[in-house]
């Protein structure tokens, strides 16, 4: 069992940034490939991006792509997500999740463990 908590969402304006942390309880956190995701208010919750086990590779959906930067501290057992120039459809409930298989394709699935997820609210 993996337990993950979320922190540092919050309101930020449009061109501002925000850092997100996970923190992992439980297992040995560095067997676990571990993503963020979000869910929009009435929409499907989607990926965001992704970071292997020894956070040597990352992949991130289009969105995102050099605004979004995922990293992992496998001795304190976290993975962060830095979110620079947020936008207002960066609005979402954000949450990570930990995939035991170590796999970095995120197909329908993915991720054996989730955390309960943190708000980020972006204005313009």
């Amino acid at each position: 069992q993996v337990q993950l908590v979320e922190s540092g969402g919050g309101l930020v304006q449009a061109g501002g940034s925000l850092r997100l942390s996970c923190a992992a309880s439980g297992r040995t956190f560095s067997n676990y490939a571990m993503g963020w995701f979000r869910q929009a208010p009435g929409k499907a919750r989607e990926f965001v991006g992704v970071i292997s086990r020894s956070g040597s590779s990352t992949y991130y959906t289009d969105s995102v792509k050099g605004r979004f930067t995922i990293s992992r501290d496998n001795a304190k057992n976290t993975v962060d997500l830095q979110m620079n120039s947020l936008k207002p459809e960066d609005t979402a409930v954000y949450y990570c999740a930990a995939e035991a298989s170590g796999k970095i394709l995120v197909l329908a699935g993915w991720g054996d463990y989730w955390g309960q997820g943190t708000q980020v609210t972006v204005s313009s």
